[in-house]
């Protein structure tokens, strides 16, 4: 098995293993040295008993039994490692679902008529939404719609309602499920909040209680929070269609003014994308010296581009200081999430301006230019200027591009997914019955500098798609595999004779970009409509999840709300639970008992293929459809004789 500090091996990829090299050469600090700064990492807080809850702690408990095993208050390892998880989900929903809140905001200004440079781009989409709650559109002016639709969803965040509106799109056996068990989402802000108040001192005090109010919690950023966020999006900026782009750092262009694209949320970079097409800033930048302006994706602003405008990638979570040191980069223009503060510190090395747009997320260091959409289009052109005037701080003799481009195709909205289809998921349903395919994977999630990057990933996919599973992917995942040349149709010659017959039938990879992260939601809508039409729960589908590379408290949420919807999940790094052995045995197992699905943990993405494979099987077996028995599903024998799995 690799690991990112065994022999330096920090990243599958080229173009990142050559900008590491400069860092050594440079003595530019990054990500990963700062995480071999602080090895070892603390043992209570990775086990996840420490607790800082009140002011008579912090407190923490021995793992081994000899020291304390209570807090001060009385808490006791179970409690305490509840908590906390509990606490990071809380915390990973709300940044999903305050994203949407931001998108739906803008969307309130455009129906307003207050807005600059927005227009509502996928009117069938608008439609959809308002018919689905039940807002009369006929004879009625789009706006008009649109504003009472906006007003509907505003309700989903403080709402007194028994459950939220997007809840009508899951299995009835999925809704009965939760209501029994007291865990249908009700209010995306209220969900959140009752976890932190459940977690302060004195108030919950049984793990099983609060463990289940995190898949509330969960439930209300996958089917709430977030599936706004996709939603209108999609009616905003345009619901996504198979395109072909390009990624990794070989996206920049030397004779070109590059600007990056970096963080979450498409409301900025979308104007930006305007802007930079506007012909007075071009022929500044012709002025300046440059052929042009070159726009370029980092996380999933990043892939909301490239799904819906073809806008290359840069590359994910652990390119970002990289993208800086290629000495290219005339600013990076960063919204909010997974924006690493050390941009800042090293973008001092070059010329590059890192310019922070939100209020709520400031970088010192940074120029900051408060982002507001009734200013959209104005505030894109200030940004996209102050980019094309510091291409004249250029030094030429420090610009070190790594790569070529690598092609990958994009754009696996539902819509499109259905589209390909024939309109109907009835063909991918027979598919899955003749075992042509033999089920579907989301793999999803960050990266980790505790794994050599996009590893997880990369070794994960190859793996499901050999033996005729289907990948979907968001997020960082969604870039590792572009990289790893698995996004194009070409492709298709990696998978198992049946998903490869498949895929050249409709001109699809086998592995599909289904977008950002807040995307996942369109995973769970892809789910159910297959159960819908099956008429089972999706718990009865041979479907799996997988973060290989995880990171985030948002990780951790999407994964609470993947689980509680009925889909098995495998987390490749280790979360901080295993302080308590109940905490344990309920997610790994009594979990499945209860929501039909549960986790698990595995680094070694070869095994990781294993457990997936033989779930998907039992699946299969109990809807009487073809399958393979445990004994028959082995590890590679490649794998095997490179010493990375026992047999």
């Amino acid at each position: 098995m690799m690991t990112a500090n065994s022999d330096g091996n920090y990243s599958l990829a080229k173009d990142a293993r050559e900008i590491i090299a400069r860092a050594r050469e440079e003595n530019i600090t990054t990500v990963w040295d700062r995480l071999r700064a602080q090895e070892p990492q603390c043992g209570y807080c990775s086990l996840g008993v420490s607790c800082r809850n009140c002011a008579m702690g912090p407190c923490r408990i021995d793992p081994f039994g000899e020291g304390p095993q209570q807090g001060v208050c009385g808490a006791d390892a179970d409690i305490i490692v509840a908590r906390n998880l509990g606490r990071t989900i809380a915390a990973g929903a709300s940044a999903h679902s305050d994203h949407g809140r931001d998108i739906l905001e803008a969307f309130h200004a455009l129906a307003d008529g207050r807005s600059c440079g927005y227009r509502i781009t996928d009117e069938e989409k608008l439609k959809a939404l308002a018919r689905e709650r039940g807002i009369a559109i006929d004879g009625r002016p789009l706006n008009e719609v649109a504003r009472e639709l906006a007003q509907a969803m505003f309700e989903e965040f403080g709402t007194r309602k028994e459950s939220l509106d997007f809840v009508t799109r899951v299995p009835g056996k999925r809704r009965e499920l939760w209501q029994k068990l007291g865990i249908t989402p009700r209010g995306i802000d209220r969900e959140n909040v009752e976890m932190l108040h459940r977690t302060t001192m004195g108030v919950d005090n049984d793990y099983i209680n609060i463990l289940l109010h995190g898949l509330r919690t969960g439930l209300a950023d996958g089917w709430g929070g977030s599936m706004i966020a996709t939603e209108l999006s999609d009616v905003m900026f345009g619901t996504p269609k198979p395109l072909l782009a390009s990624v990794n750092l070989g996206t920049l262009k030397a004779d070109h003014v590059n600007i990056a694209l970096h963080g979450h949320n498409p409301m900025l970079s979308d104007v930006i994308v305007q802007a930079a097409q506007d012909p007075e800033l071009l022929n500044l930048a012709k002025d300046k010296g440059a052929a042009g302006i070159n726009l370029v994706g980092l996380c999933c602003t990043g892939n909301e581009l490239l799904m819906r405008r073809g806008i290359p990638m840069a590359g994910n979570h652990l390119m970002q200081e990289l993208a800086i040191m290629t000495g290219a980069l005339e600013a990076m223009v960063v919204d909010y999430q997974c924006i690493m503060p050390s941009v800042t510190e090293i973008a001092k090395c070059f010329h590059t301006q890192v310019i922070s747009t939100f209020d709520k997320a400031k970088f010192p260091g940074a120029i900051h230019i408060t982002f507001v959409p009734e200013r959209g289009l104005e505030i894109g052109k200030e940004i996209v200027r102050r980019g094309v005037e510091a291409f004249a701080n250029r030094n030429p003799q420090r610009v070190r591009i790594p790569a070529k481009p690598v092609p990958m195709m994009a754009g696996f909205s539902v819509e499109a997914i259905l589209a390909a289809l024939g309109g109907t998921p009835a063909p991918l349903i027979e598919a899955i019955k003749q075992g042509t395919i033999r089920g579907a994977v989301g793999v999803v999630g960050c990266n980790n500098p505790k794994i050599p990057q996009d590893y997880g990933h990369v070794r994960l996919t190859q793996r499901l798609i050999e033996n005729d599973i289907l990948v979907v992917v968001t997020g960082c995942a969604a870039v590792a595999n572009g990289k790893a040349g698995q996004m194009v149709p070409e492709a298709a010659n990696m998978a198992g004779p049946g998903l490869r017959s498949v895929c050249k039938a409709l001109g699809i990879p086998p592995v599909l970009h289904m977008g950002s992260c807040v995307d996942n939601s369109r995973i769970l809508v892809l789910a159910a409509a297959l159960a819908n039409s099956l008429g089972v729960d999706i718990d009865q589908l041979p479907l799996a999840g997988a973060a290989p590379e995880w990171y985030s408290e948002k990780a951790v949420s999407i994964g609470a709300y993947v689980v509680a919807s009925g889909i098995y999940t495998v987390l490749g790094v280790q979360p901080p639970i295993f302080g308590s052995r109940k905490v344990v045995e309920l997610l790994a197992g009594g979990l499945e008992d209860v929501v039909g699905a549960k986790f698990a943990v595995e680094a070694n993405p070869e095994k990781v293929a294993v457990l997936i494979r033989r779930h998907i099987e039992a699946k299969r077996k109990a809807l009487g459809l073809p399958h393979l028995s445990p004994e028959a599903i082995r590890v590679p024998a490649e794998a095997v004789l490179a010493g990375e799995i026992a047999a």
